[in-house]
């Protein structure tokens, strides 16, 4: 009865998201393309936790770097941070290489092409000086800018942190404003259900029938691979940041941020219920605030995933050949700097897919096949690259902390 009651208290919330999310894809299933109707609902869940994302960016940030007396840490949380965001990114591109390698994506698929008649020319550099920096303050409130909001509130931080006693009133106003919004989260979440729910019934309902397209064999490829990699490399890599008793804390704690990404398809909206789970597995507060927001625009495993998947879906449908270590290595550094590097500037995945194209030389009407294979596999993509963020955190706490970082006090 005790054990009973311990699994309700755990996972209570987890199961009603579950249900919520069942009876919404069957409701999508049986009203089809009608089911416009639930979208509203859903679309309010969306839109407080876009609305909430901004402030609770800021906040979570700026007063974690406030807070900070030793400065050097925060360099070696950044610096510990960027380390794992690479070499998990080349983790997760190999893994598709192989994968891509064992079951072709192109194989048997037939598509008409047309041509885009215009297509403009982006310029790189200047694509990255905007997503790092903002002409005027009220861009910075938006969050198609999180990078550059992000630069912000660590610049806020350092500044408060750097001027000592007379930045205390100012460095307790973000800490209590951090706990303002992050209880704002937790009564938006209540609302979770029913927005989840009627979300997914409208996906389903609307975007269901796509999935037995031309771009099945695809989609089939990503699903099972993206999923493998949630389950078995995230296990790995928790085990690794802090042996089973970190493994059992993160499976019991994640699987809101997991529907609430799969469910939104995006990893800023997440944010909020990302931060929520790793204050519940312990993860120090001044680790997740910071690598969790920054993950949020830069850390894309998922994203590494979906990058060679188009790859190897060009190169067999215009029937180059696929192999080879330097087109391997090749096709990991583009994945790279689509999954990390360019995936947090504004419209960065039209952009990641722009440079796939222009790299390799494949003609402009590519773009829509890759488009689309984008859009069918964002669910599992964002899960990935979201939750990846809790992950990234639990690895930099066990480089910065030691291996009892868990038995330490969440500060």
């Amino acid at each position: 009865m005790k054990l009973k009651s311990v699994f309700l208290k755990s996972y209570s919330f987890s199961l009603l998201l579950i249900f919520s999310i069942i009876v919404g894809s069957l409701l999508g299933m049986v009203f089809k393309g009608r089911c416009w109707f639930f979208k509203p609902f859903g679309d309010v869940f969306l839109n407080l936790l876009f609305t909430i994302v901004v402030p609770m960016v800021f906040f979570s940030i700026s007063s974690a770097v406030a807070a900070m007396t030793n400065l050097k840490r925060l360099g070696k949380i950044l610096t510990s941070m960027i380390v794992i965001f690479v070499v998990t990114g080349i983790i997760a591109s190999t893994l598709m290489v192989v994968a891509v390698k064992i079951f072709p994506p192109a194989k048997g698929i037939t598509l008409n092409l047309n041509t885009p008649a215009n297509t403009e020319q982006l310029k790189i550099l200047e694509q990255i000086v905007k997503a790092f920096t903002v002409a005027d303050f009220n861009e910075i409130l938006s969050k198609k800018n999180m990078l550059a909001l992000i630069v912000f509130s660590i610049l806020t931080g350092l500044a408060a942190s750097a001027v000592g006693e007379k930045g205390k009133a100012f460095t307790n106003f973000l800490i209590a404003g951090n706990e303002v919004f992050s209880k704002a989260i937790s009564y938006i979440m209540f609302y979770a259900p029913i927005g989840l729910g009627a979300y997914f019934a409208y996906l389903v309902g609307v975007f269901g029938p796509q999935l037995l397209g031309s771009y099945f064999r695809a989609v089939i490829v990503y699903y099972p691979m993206a999923i493998l990699y949630f389950f078995v490399v995230f296990s790995i890599y928790v085990y690794i940041a802090g042996r089973l008793a970190a493994v059992k804390k993160f499976w019991s704690n994640i699987l809101p941020a997991s529907l609430t990404a799969w469910a939104t398809g995006s990893s800023i909206a997440t944010i909020p219920t990302n931060l929520d789970a790793a204050n519940k597995i312990g993860i120090p507060k001044d680790i997740s605030e910071v690598v969790i927001p920054i993950g949020a625009t830069a850390h894309m495993d998922g994203s590494c995933l979906a990058a060679i998947l188009k790859i190897s879906l060009l190169f067999g449908l215009f029937n180059m050949n696929f192999y080879g270590l330097a087109d391997f290595l090749t096709a990991i550094g583009v994945a790279l700097l689509a999954g990390i590097v360019v995936s947090g500037i504004p419209a960065g995945g039209m952009l990641g897919e722009i440079m796939i194209i222009t790299l390799y030389g494949f003609p402009i009407e590519a773009m829509p096949i890759i488009t689309l294979v984008g859009t069918l596999v964002d669910p599992p993509a964002t899960m990935v690259n979201s939750v990846g963020d809790n992950v990234a955190s639990m690895l930099v706490a066990r480089i910065l902390n030691g291996k009892n970082w868990m038995s330490s006090e969440n500060t």
